[in-house]
């Protein structure tokens, strides 16, 4: 038996803070190759989750544990298709992604904790497609990009 506990959220916290990307992950699949990949996302407000889509039949589920989100869903140009605001304890408690469907998180402050599952196993090269239209997360401008997504509208073009 495996559990969670607020310390190892707290210390998945601490470790994201102080990561250059402002986040960090804990695997809860014992393997890469598992059927299904299980995981807590732990990321600071302002990090950037580069929109991207994973192929077909690769659905995402994900839940907040601790802290609140924002998934977005995209159109092939950009445009926001859907918003959905997920916190612990709020109304909205899961979201799942459907493989092929553009999409992004942004983390609320102070940070959050999300559990994702997705059908394994994870590959590395085949795991994602970024968008061309969202910018690299080391580019120079990622932050005011990051900006624009936390509070782009639906039908609004990132």
């Amino acid at each position: 038996m495996r559990i969670i506990t607020e310390e190892t959220i707290a210390e998945l916290l601490s470790r994201a803070l102080a990561s250059p990307r402002k986040r960090t992950n804990l695997n809860l699949h014992a393997e890469l190759s598992d059927p299904t990949n299980r995981f807590l996302n732990v990321g600071i407000a302002g990090t950037y989750v580069r929109p991207h889509r994973h192929r077909i039949g690769k659905w995402e589920l994900l839940s907040v544990v601790q802290g609140s989100v924002d998934v977005i869903t995209f159109s092939a140009d950009g445009a926001v298709k859907n918003r959905v605001s997920l916190s612990a304890g709020g109304a909205n408690l899961v979201v799942e992604i459907s493989g092929g469907d553009w999409h992004s998180i942004v983390f609320r402050a102070p940070g959050a904790a999300v559990l994702e599952i997705k059908p394994g196993p994870y590959e590395p090269l085949l795991d994602k497609e970024f968008a061309t239209w969202a910018l690299p997360e080391d580019d120079p401008a990622a932050p005011s990009f990051v900006a624009r997504l936390e509070v782009a509208a639906i039908g609004e073009r990132v």
